[in-house]
């Protein structure tokens, strides 16, 4: 059940239960993170703090970019964007140099043009990552 706790969660863990999850992305030149945040999703940090951190907010969400001699060792999925307008997502930051990662899940299938799609085509997905090696996923908003 996607959006639901499970049964007795709430009872047995109150103070998760309405607190917000936000992703907390490393990057090796913040200043570099910083451009391409705003120049490629139009985004732009609503707080910097005293180590050069930055605090991002979209959707009602926020998101951490710090320093981290870390950065671009995951090769997983750090966060993710659900969007109405996928299409129209995937072209506008194509426009704007955003290369799209191709994968094959196997007998899941496999990105096409950098897109997975459900076999309805309701359902898509696309990963791409930021300056500093994160990778970030778009998909439908369900």
């Amino acid at each position: 059940m996607v959006g639901r706790d499970p049964p007795g969660y709430q009872q047995e863990f109150p103070m998760f239960g309405n607190v917000a999850l936000h992703p907390v992305l490393p990057a090796s030149d913040l200043e570099r993170a910083k451009r391409w945040y705003s120049e490629k999703l139009g985004l732009e940090p609503v707080e910097v703090n005293d180590y050069g951190d930055l605090r991002f907010r979209t959707g009602g969400c926020e998101f951490l970019v710090y320093q981290s001699e870390l950065a671009g060792i995951n090769k997983a999925t750090a966060a993710g964007f659900q969007l109405v307008d996928f299409d129209g997502a995937v072209a506008a930051l194509r426009s704007k140099g955003v290369v799209f990662e191709d994968a094959d899940f196997g007998e899941f299938g496999a990105t096409v043009d950098g897109v997975i799609a459900s076999p309805d085509g309701r359902e898509k997905s696309a990963w791409f990552k930021d300056s500093e090696g994160n990778i970030l996923s778009l998909s439908t908003s369900g």
